[in-house]
Formats: structure tokens, sequence, C-alpha cells
């Protein structure tokens, strides 16, 4: 079968025959359709995650929409990257049993791929974790995948506004294209003052200087209609701390990630004058009954058109080129590679 290999950590993967899997008690022969590239998987492929470096050579994708003989559609993960196993950038792939998920016979596998576990952790980070009630305010960070689905689950959750904040102009349209009230450039318009460049660039120290994460709060403030009750947060760093300004008295802030940096300077006057609740979220924490429930309900939505986020569909022959624009950053929204 083709298949999607890892052969050198850093390195794109390349397109070439693979053995065909062999099934065995407790798993499942799927027949892959797509395969989303997430940035988990870009993580685990360079060899600096914290699971380690993986065994080489393997198939990544560590997600996957397609066919289960007796089953028809699932949603399947892989430990791809993360443990011993191939992924789902391939023809076929292994599953266990109980973990698929079975999918609406008129689900888009495509765009649910392009879903999977960042709608999860957007929909459970809301919900779950930060406690989402009707009525209130929220502020989503990022403008990504788990942004865009955030924004739209949050109004699906009765959220009253919803407003958005990204790092780029396409980040920036593509929360606006989500269905946010408003977005806020998270960079402001001014050139950075000599010693603090603009930085928010993925896994770059904060560096702004505090008048311009002042100016950020104000910003983000004015956006909003009065104090936010939840702030959704995959980014960390310096919008983190800014975000947590915008919150009311007792207001929760839930991160999920930190593709701004991995410290923020959120300052303690902040944190206790407002009583704040500061919660992190993973969805290696999750049971499998919790996230199969979220998976079911993010495919209903998307089928019913209230859920979606931006992606394109590449074939899995393109591959290589697809995992290197993906990286780069410089694709409208989330490749899925086409394996069927």
């Amino acid at each position: 079968m083709l298949a999607a290999r890892i052969l050198a950590c850093g390195q794109p993967p390349v397109v070439a025959g693979h053995p065909f899997p062999v099934s065995s008690p407790g798993w499942e022969l799927v027949r892959v359709f797509a395969a989303p590239i997430t940035p988990l998987d870009l993580l685990c492929a360079s060899g600096t995650s914290y699971f380690g470096t993986p065994a080489l050579p393997y198939v990544p994708g560590v997600q996957g929409v397609g066919t289960v003989e007796g089953r028809g559609l699932v949603w399947f993960p892989t430990p791809a990257g993360m443990a011993a196993g191939d992924g789902s950038m391939a023809e076929l792939a292994l599953a266990r049993a109980e973990d698929l998920v079975n999918l609406p016979a008129d689900t888009d596998p495509f765009a649910m791929a392009a879903l999977g576990l960042s709608a999860v952790a957007a929909y459970l980070a809301l919900t779950w974790r930060g406690e989402l009630a009707a009525g209130e305010q929220v502020l989503v960070l990022g403008g990504g995948a788990v942004g865009q689905a955030a924004i739209q689950l949050a109004h699906l959750a009765g959220a009253r506004r919803v407003v958005a904040a990204a790092r780029s102009k396409a980040g920036i349209e593509r929360a606006r294209w989500a269905g946010a009230d408003a977005v806020v450039p998270l960079l402001p318009a001014t050139p950075p003052t000599p010693g603090h460049a603009h930085q928010f660039a993925p896994g770059q120290a904060h560096q702004l200087a505090p008048d311009q994460v002042n100016d950020l709060a104000r910003r983000l403030a004015a956006a909003c209609d009065g104090p936010v009750d939840l702030v959704l947060d995959p980014l960390f760093g310096l919008p983190a701390a800014a975000a947590a300004r915008t919150l009311r008295n007792g207001g929760r802030r839930v991160n999920l990630g930190g593709s701004a940096s991995e410290t923020s300077p959120l300052d303690s006057s902040t944190l206790r004058s407002r009583s704040l609740r500061i919660l992190g979220y993973t969805n290696n924490e999750l049971t499998r009954e919790q996230r199969a429930a979220a998976i079911t309900y993010v495919a209903q939505q998307s089928v019913a058109g209230r859920v979606r986020v931006a992606h394109e569909v590449a074939p899995l022959a393109e591959a290589a080129d697809a995992w290197r624009r993906q990286a780069a950053g410089t694709v409208r929204g989330r490749i899925v590679l086409h394996t069927g």
C-alpha cells in the first residue's frame, strides 16, 4: 500500500510503498479516506516533543476518518509519533476497536478530519473545563483550527458575544469567517520600539514592552461588551496576560496550548484582585467516553453546517509538499490528505 513515512526527525515524510497492516484481537483495519496534518503530527515528527524521539521509520497521523467493514464511516485516533505504531497517513491503518467513533453516513470526511481533535479540545475546554454558561461573553485567542471551532461552538453553547483575537492577517480573516462578533489584531498597528520586537511567532519568548501589553489589553477590552466571563487560550505568552485583564471578578481562563510562548507574564495584582481561575486543559486527560461523545457532537454539528474550519484537501502523493506548507503556515487552513 501507499503511505507517507517519516524517515528522519525534522524532515517531511516520504511517500512510498509500505507493508499492509495486519489486524489482531482488539484492533480494526481502517480504509482511510482523510488524514489531517496537525500541529501534534509536526511536533512528534520533529523529535522534540515530550513524548520523546519516535522510533523511525513510522507513518505519521494521530487521527483520521475512514471506513471499517461492518461499521461504515468512523473517526479514529492513533498513537503515531507518541508511541510505537503507525498512523493515518496511509491507505490503510490500524486502530483500537474501542477507540473508533461511528460518524453519520452523510459526514464530509475531509471537513470532519479537519475538525477532529482540535474541535474536541475547543468544545470541552469551553464547556467541561471552562464551564461556559448561556449568556456569557467569551474571548477566543487565535485563529487556527482550535480558535475557529471555539468561536462557533461558543455560540452554539449560548454565549451572548464571542470576541476573537489573532496574530496574522490570515488568522484575523479566519476568525471573521468563523463568525466572531468582533476580531482584534494581537499585534499593534504601530512599529515596535527599539529592543522590543513584535513577537507572537510560534516558540519565541515574549519581548513586547509593558506599554504594548497594556495597549493590547485596552484594545481587547474595547472590543468586548463589558467584562469577559471566559477566555479560551491556545497561545499563552503575552496575549494570555493581556486577555486576563479583560476578565470579570471570578472569571476563567482556560489554557490549551503555548503557540505564542511557553511562559506568560501574568501579574499577581490582576490574578488576586479579580480572584481569577486559571485552568489547564489537554485532550490526553479525556476518557474514551468523553472523547467519543465530543466527536459525535462535533460530527453532528458539522453535518448540520454549524461548525467548520478552513481546510484544503491534498492527495497522499503530495504529502511532503503539504507537510512543508503546513509547517510553514503558508496555507489558508488545515491540510487534509486524501488517502483513499
